[in-house]
């Protein structure tokens, strides 16, 4: 094969448990890579400093190692362009800033927040999309100098035209056009001298030499603002492809909310990362009938860029379940099967520290399933009657511990037993509960039982993504109950 200049790249933001949608998008353009004889980067986007975490950046890297992708470059490895975290590059945008502002391409906003917030919510009152009003736009330079001598907080912002389209071509989407006057005047430099997303994600983009910008459809808007910036620092844009968003059998968006999205959680339930990447990667090829089980290579063969579907990508559990089936059959020997079982067992020391909490707790060897054995399970398939006879505890009011826990748990930054532990206090207090009735309903809901292994233990081995899909199947469960309940007693 002849050498390629084709260099694409997958950007996660460290902000939370790493999403199947991106390991969706990774693996397009890990496949467009490999079809094009081209190099695909990892880049790490994290100038959201309030949310981006080292913890989550591991967990990105750990879930895209596990999915089988490779780059050439990156955190990790390191590579001729970087470095490759945008917090390592906060340096290098300031220039690139600075010469949009000086050739009257960019202005100062000094607008407060409260200011903006008032501004958005009249705007939707009156029916009209939430923008910036151009009000720091008409200052003069020397306003803008004395405010900002004056250690006033500003940011700043990119003009925009006035009239007519934006108009580019997008290689899944075609030829689009966007009306200017539905584009907003956006933050390039934010007060604390970080960029946004909008002006690292081009800087980097340019200087990383990317050919091709693959990623979820809904960047698709954002497009006019990544062009004029192009135009505004004279380089030239990358070619553009908007890949469909994955979604649930009815077309809703897939979600946290609604169904398990986090790598880690198929991971843990155990399914393969051949089978996931096989799953994913019938979105991005034409086959025949009985060709469905495709190893990595065998993808990379079959990809089709020129024949996207843009219906969207249905994420099918059942399609998933029986793909993984197929895989754990056909796709393993006997000594393979068994030592995949084992590294799952192990998988972030869930079977050694389940053991260790067990020891003092049982009287016999044979007592560990009973005892443990909801550490390697999948859906608990609880129902009501699971909590119906927790003392003290009505169904109406466990319903709220869940559902309240499954809210506030999300907000811990580090998942240890001392944050669960301090955070589940936290909320009986601001719930006015005893902590015992508190924790009662949610050891059930996390162990399928009233007498397992710690509660605050039990749920830092299981992880973030299994204990929040476990903590919603029996919020769900109960719900149905309490409206069971009151069809009785009304």
């Amino acid at each position: 094969m002849t050498a390629s200049n084709v260099r694409v790249r997958i950007a996660p933001s460290p902000t939370g448990e790493p999403h199947v949608g991106t390991a969706y998008i990774a693996l397009f353009n890990y496949l467009f890579a490999k079809k094009n004889n081209g190099t695909f980067i990892l880049r790490i986007e994290d100038t959201d400093a309030t949310r981006s975490t080292p913890e989550f950046e591991t967990k990105v890297l750990d879930a895209l190692k596990w999915c089988g992708l490779e780059w050439s470059e990156g955190p990790d490895i390191g590579g001729p362009y970087g470095p490759y975290r945008q917090s390592d590059r906060k340096h290098i945008y300031g220039d690139y800033v600075e010469k949009i502002v000086s050739a009257g391409h960019g202005f100062r906003c000094f607008c407060t927040p409260e200011r903006l917030e008032e501004m958005r919510a009249a705007q939707r009152a009156a029916g009209q999309q939430p923008k910036y009003d151009g009000k720091c736009l008409r200052l003069s330079a020397e306003e803008v100098k004395t405010r900002m001598d004056a250690g006033e907080p500003s940011v700043v912002r990119m003009k925009i035209p006035t009239e007519g389209n934006c108009e580019f071509h997008d290689g899944v989407y075609g030829d689009v056009s966007i009306p200017w006057d539905s584009v907003d005047m956006q933050v390039l430099l934010k007060a604390d001298g970080m960029p946004t997303y909008h002006m690292a994600n081009v800087v980097d983009d340019h200087l990383m030499k990317i050919t091709h910008v693959a990623r979820g459809e809904e960047w698709l808007a954002s497009v006019p603002k990544h062009i004029l910036l192009y135009k505004y620092l004279g380089l030239e844009p990358p070619k553009f492809m908007h890949l469909s968003l994955m979604r649930n059998a009815d077309k809703t968006k897939l979600s946290k909310r609604r169904n398990p999205t986090s790598i880690s959680y198929y991971s843990a339930l155990g399914y393969l990362p051949e089978a996931l990447m096989n799953f994913l990667g019938l979105f991005f090829i034409q086959i025949a009938e009985g060709e469905e089980m495709l190893t990595m290579e065998q993808l990379a063969e079959k990809f089709d860029p020129e024949n996207l579907n843009k219906a969207g990508a249905i994420f099918d559990i059942q399609k998933l379940d029986w793909l993984n089936g197929r895989w754990l059959r056909e796709g393993l020997t006997e000594e393979g099967f068994v030592a995949r079982v084992l590294a799952w067992a192990q998988e972030n020391d869930r079977f050694r520290e389940g053991m260790k909490l067990s020891q003092s707790r049982i009287t016999r060897l044979s007592d560990l399933p009973d005892l443990a054995g909801f550490l390697l399970k999948g859906d608990l398939g609880l129902t009501a009657a699971d909590f119906a006879n927790i003392k003290k505890v009505p169904l109406a009011d466990v319903q709220a511990i869940l559902e309240t826990a499954q809210a506030d748990l999300e907000k811990i930054v580090e998942w240890n037993v001392e944050s669960i532990e301090a955070e589940l206090r936290a909320i009986s207090e601001r719930m006015d509960k005893k902590l015992r009735d508190v924790l009662a309903p949610l050891f059930i809901a996390v162990s399928g039982s009233s007498r397992s292994l710690p509660l605050f233990d039990s749920m830092a081995i299981l992880g973030r993504s299994v204990v929040r899909q476990r903590l919603k199947s029996a919020a769900t469960a109960v719900k149905l109950g309490v409206e069971a309940e009151k069809k009785n007693n009304g």
